[in-house]
């Protein structure tokens, strides 16, 4: 029984709560309430700790305090979304609490899981009980008075533990969304598996041996008792589009053979094509039955396996987007040139006064963003929250001495928040949750204004935006009174559920009687990358229909999850 943890015993505690989150991940983000496909909190809180192992990996530290200090910092850098800030905050006031020392005993490190709690609890805005902030409380204030009751620190971790699991378990009557889902809360489950494995391995039940790379294990694989159970899954994305053999043609042969050989199936058809959208392990047969009704027009097909390893790894996850770049690299290795040496990460010296920094996916979005004056656009928003490293960087390279961002998703608000410490330029945070708010915020950037009638102008143009999403189910689910089924669309406004359905025809009717109530002058449809241009226009024309006096626009942003994006203002 261990009374105290040195330097290596820290470094070890955390290699193995960073296997053991990495080989729950999926367990933490099945817990995601809302039915829509997302950042996911098990996704966002283990790419936020792999980065601490991945520096802890390349060190050995002479004391606790060292460890601890380069696991907050790195954790700082690699949070990504909500609850990967909120983790990297409770490490960050551990770090605090344990500088200058040289091991940690049970009232060092009660003390300093109570200070990770205090950081936490300062740097969100309203802090909302039944999440991981409640779950990590219940558990420091455990530990602090077992610890102050003499206990030694394998018992005060299990008193923490005990106190911490009674609290998650309570998640589900604390928060009204929970409740009525009959789950529990995903970060506060996260924050569980890392202080269990934490335990676990002060106790030498489990040990990081060989370093688990997360290229070796799956996003939906389970810890159980220091092993890893990898569970099958359907591995490619695979979207195509077929021209049809005649308009009556019947597709529900097809449909019952997409879903004996897949799931997440959606199929959509007018007169002329149909396109399908199927997770399936064989894409081949797939494209192969599908010809029999008609002549292939276009595919795309991607392995979501490795993306979601390259995403856990911090690197960015390949795509189809990424074929001219390979061409590109394949031609310059033929030709025997040097490929472009990578940008300098250093801080761009000031060469204006105001300068801007926007988070969005897709070409299209990326660069309109560019073309209203965003200095860098920063790859990322719904399924892919980019870390505050991300952020950090392409703050630094903006060639401004007061750099405004704008997150663009009320999930990667805190990320970019914990870069205002971290350089020497003014950061100023537009709390933008759409990209659409985005936009509207960048017509009215003004460089030559003053920061005050900046952020207020800005800041108008943000309140004056309603933002409509359509994307699709990612599960069965029974959500606020809609029963909503795999694959069908889902219709969101202002992140308010209004319905799912079978066909977009009928979406886009409901979505215009929501608009009712705003009074639209302006209306743009921003469609995404698995949307044809002649599909995105019937969508307008039926929006027009309802608005004959308000301007309807159709842009091309290329994102990704969100079919459509509409700004209503």
């Amino acid at each position: 029984m261990r009374d105290y943890i040195d330097a290596a015993a820290f470094k070890e505690m955390i290699l193995c709560a960073d296997a053991a989150l990495h080989a729950n991940i999926q367990v933490i983000n099945d817990l995601n309430v809302f039915p829509v496909p997302d950042g996911d909190t098990g996704t966002n809180m283990g790419l936020t700790i792999n980065n601490a192992a991945a520096e802890l990996r390349k060190r050995s530290f002479d004391n606790v305090a060292a460890a601890s200090d380069c696991v907050a910092g790195a954790m700082l850098r690699g949070a990504r979304g909500n609850s990967g800030v909120i983790l990297s905050l409770l490490f960050r006031g551990i770090a605090k609490r344990l500088k200058g020392t040289e091991t940690a005993g049970a009232e060092e490190f009660a003390g300093a899981m109570n200070d990770g709690v205090e950081a936490a609890y300062k740097a969100v805005m309203k802090p909302a009980e039944g999440t991981i902030l409640t779950v990590s409380r219940l558990a420091s204030a455990a530990a602090v008075k077992a610890a102050k009751n003499g206990s030694d620190l394998e018992t005060t971790l299990s008193e923490a533990i005990r106190a911490g699991e009674e609290a998650l378990e309570d998640t589900v009557n604390q928060n009204p969304v929970l409740k009525k889902a009959g789950v529990i809360d995903a970060g506060g489950k996260g924050y569980m598996v890392i202080l269990s494995a934490i335990l676990a391995s002060l106790r030498g039940e489990i040990s990081s041996g060989k370093a688990v790379s997360v290229r070796e294990l799956r996003e939906d694989s389970v810890f159980v008792d220091g092993k890893v159970d990898v569970p099958e899954i359907n591995i490619f994305d695979t979207v195509y589009v077929v021209r049809k053999k005649s308009p009556d043609v019947d597709l529900e042969p097809l449909r019952r053979y997409l879903g004996s050989i897949g799931d997440s199936l959606v199929i959509s058809d007018d007169d002329e094509i149909f396109k399908v959208h199927v997770h399936t392990d064989i894409p081949g047969s797939a494209l192969s039955e599908s010809q029999k009704y008609g002549a292939l027009d276009i595919a795309k097909i991607e392995n979501m396996r490795l993306q979601a390893l390259d995403q856990l790894a911090g690197q960015k996850a390949s795509s189809t987007d990424d074929l001219e770049a390979v061409d590109q690299e394949l031609s310059a290795m033929e030709s025997g040139s040097a490929p472009a040496e990578e940008e300098d990460e250093g801080v761009a010296e000031p060469e204006k006064e105001f300068g801007a920094v926007a988070v969005c996916a897709g070409k299209g979005m990326e660069e309109l963003f560019l073309e209203l004056g965003a200095d860098r656009v920063v790859t990322g928003g719904q399924t892919m929250n980019p870390s505050t490293d991300d952020i950090l960087k392409a703050v630094n390279r903006t060639p401004a001495s007061t750099v405004f961002v704008f997150p663009n998703n009320k999930n990667i608000i805190m990320a970019a928040e914990q870069c205002v410490p971290l350089t020497e330029k003014h950061v100023i945070v537009m709390p933008t949750k759409t990209v659409p708010q985005g936009i509207s915020a960048m017509l009215n950037f003004s460089p030559d204004e003053s920061e005050e009638s900046l952020v207020g102008a800005m800041g108008e143009a943000i309140g004056s935006v309603h933002t409509a999403m359509v994307t699709y189910a990612a599960r069965d689910s029974d959500f606020d009174g809609h029963k909503i089924h795999a694959g069908e669309y889902l219709a969101l406004l202002d992140g308010a559920l209004i319905g799912s359905y079978a066909s977009t025809r009928t979406l886009f009717k409901e979505l215009s009687w929501a608009f009712d109530d705003f009074h639209p002058e302006f209306i743009t449809v921003y469609y995404g990358e698995d949307v044809g241009e002649e599909e995105a226009e019937g969508a307008a024309e039926t929006i027009r229909g309802n608005f004959p006096e308000a301007e309807v626009s159709v842009v091309n942003g290329g994102q990704p999850v969100y079919y459509y994006m509409i700004s209503v203002e």
